[in-house]
């Protein structure tokens, strides 16, 4: 097995060895899920089919994007930002490995903990409590694609925002803007199909809908055939387009590195 699977696995079983911890998380998404539920279901019996959803996609689209913060990492950022402040950022760039590869395998092992460990229960709650839409089987495997990209798309631009590191110093700043926009214009707060006019139309085509409004309509079935390619094409095209951006990044900032003596 090469060098970036093992990356993977031990990120997976990193970020897996406290289940206690996890279970604590997702049982705090969960009642955030019932709060925001309520808000909800209280919005739609004043505004009917607002945006096409009706109460039950809305309460389904809520606990989706609970059961996604941990796996798509929406109030996270990277430890590869601290290692770029202390130096430590030397060592990673003599591993046998790229360094975007190698922190994409573990962020990608770390989201698989998250899936195992801190998704169900809001779902299960949510499907228990409220009416819940659960996705068709022939979904399943579009989902399951979607949620891929998002992580993608996710890791790209918190990758992105930890390179930063190599010329603002510090990370504060960018990590704030970062998540205001990533809270807004992913649908967490609110379901895009919401915003009005060109907000709406902006929003829909920024890469944060990749990561929480696109796996989540996946689920609940708004696409179909060609409509569906087209959202997975869309979550691809930002997941290449931002790691490429990355891979730029990346090689600037080994020669920044070189050059002052790194």
């Amino acid at each position: 097995m090469g060098v970036l699977p093992w990356v993977w696995w031990y990120g997976l079983r990193r970020h897996a060895a406290y289940p206690l911890g996890s279970a604590t998380e997702a049982l705090t998404n969960t009642v955030f899920g019932f709060m925001r539920a309520y808000v909800l279901i209280a919005l739609w019996q004043v505004r009917p089919s607002l945006g096409g959803y009706d109460a039950t996609d809305a309460v389904t689209f809520c606990f989706i994007t609970q059961a996604l913060i941990g796996p798509v990492q929406i109030f996270g950022g990277m430890d590869l930002a601290e290692r770029i402040r202390n130096g430590d950022i030397a060592i990673d760039l003599h591993r046998p490995a790229g360094l975007q590869g190698w922190w994409l395998a573990d962020d990608l092992g770390r989201a698989a903990g998250s899936l195992l460990l801190r998704a169900g229960p809001p779902l299960l709650a949510g499907a228990l409590v409220f009416p819940f839409r659960a996705p068709a089987p022939e979904n399943v495997a579009a989902f399951a694609v979607a949620l891929l990209l998002a992580v993608t798309v996710s890791f790209a631009l918190r990758y992105l925002v930890a390179m930063g590191m190599f010329w603002l110093r510090d990370d504060r700043g960018l990590n704030a803007v970062t998540l205001v926009m990533s809270l807004f214009f992913s649908g967490m707060i609110l379901p895009l199909v919401v915003f009005p006019g060109t907000l709406g139309t902006v929003a829909r085509t920024l890469p944060w809908a990749a990561m929480i409004q696109v796996p989540a309509d996946v689920f609940l079935g708004r696409y179909d055939g060609v409509e569906l390619v087209g959202a997975l094409a869309f979550q691809a095209a930002w997941a290449a387009l931002l790691l490429g951006t990355g891979a730029l990044a990346t090689r600037a900032a080994r020669r920044k590195l070189v050059v002052h003596g790194g």
